[in-house]
C-alpha cells in the first residue's frame, strides 16, 4: 500500500477546511495510508523584507526536508512546476507505487518554498496558473491524488 505524506507550512484554523481534508483522508484510506505533517510556519513582520523572506523560506525547508519521508518521492507544488492532467498524474503515482511506495507532497507557506526543497523533489507540479489559498489548496491535492489513485483502480469517481 502506498503511503503518503503531505507536509504543509501552517495549520487550518476553519471547521469547513478541517472537515473537508477528513473527508479526503477518508476516502484515500482504502488506497493509501495517509499521513499529515503541519510545521510551524516562520513568523514575519506585516511588511518583511526579501532577506527577511529569504530566511524564513529557508528556515521552513530544513524542517520540511527533515520531514521527508525515506526512500520517498518528493513532489514539491510550485508556480514553476509542471501542470499534469489526472491520467498523467495517476500514470505517475503507479510507478512511484512500484518504485518506491511512498510519496511525499510538499505545500509551502505564503512565501512558497525554498529552492532547496524543490531541488530536492523529484517534481515539482503546479495545480494550476490560477493562485489558490494554502487552506484550499490542501483539500484540493488530497481530492487530486484521490482522483488519480480511483483512475488506477479503474472506479466511476473520474469521469
Amino acid at each position: 500500500m502506498l503511503h503518503i505524506r503531505l507536509i504543509v507550512l501552517g495549520n487550518l484554523k476553519e471547521s469547513y477546511w478541517r472537515d473537508a481534508v477528513a473527508e479526503y483522508e477518508k476516502r484515500l484510506s482504502s488506497y493509501a495510508k495517509t499521513e499529515i505533517v503541519e510545521l510551524k510556519e516562520y513568523r514575519l513582520p506585516d511588511s518583511p523584507t526579501s532577506a527577511e523572506i529569504a530566511t524564513a523560506l529557508d528556515k521552513e525547508a530544513e524542517a520540511v526536508l527533515a520531514a521527508v519521508l525515506p526512500r520517498s518521492y518528493v513532489v514539491a507544488l510550485c508556480v514553476e512546476g509542471r501542470q499534469l492532467s489526472s491520467e498523467e498524474l495517476a500514470e505517475k503515482l503507479s510507478d512511484v507505487m512500484q518504485q518506491n511506495g511512498a510519496l511525499t507532497l510538499i505545500i509551502g507557506s505564503s512565501h512558497g518554498l525554498c529552492d532547496k526543497v524543490k531541488q530536492a523533489a523529484a517534481l515539482r507540479l503546479s495545480v494550476s496558473k490560477l493562485t489558490f489559498p494554502h487552506q484550499m489548496m490542501r483539500v484540493l491535492l488530497l481530492e487530486t491524488v484521490y482522483r488519480s489513485l480511483s483512475i488506477l483502480r479503474g472506479t466511476k469517481y473520474h469521469k
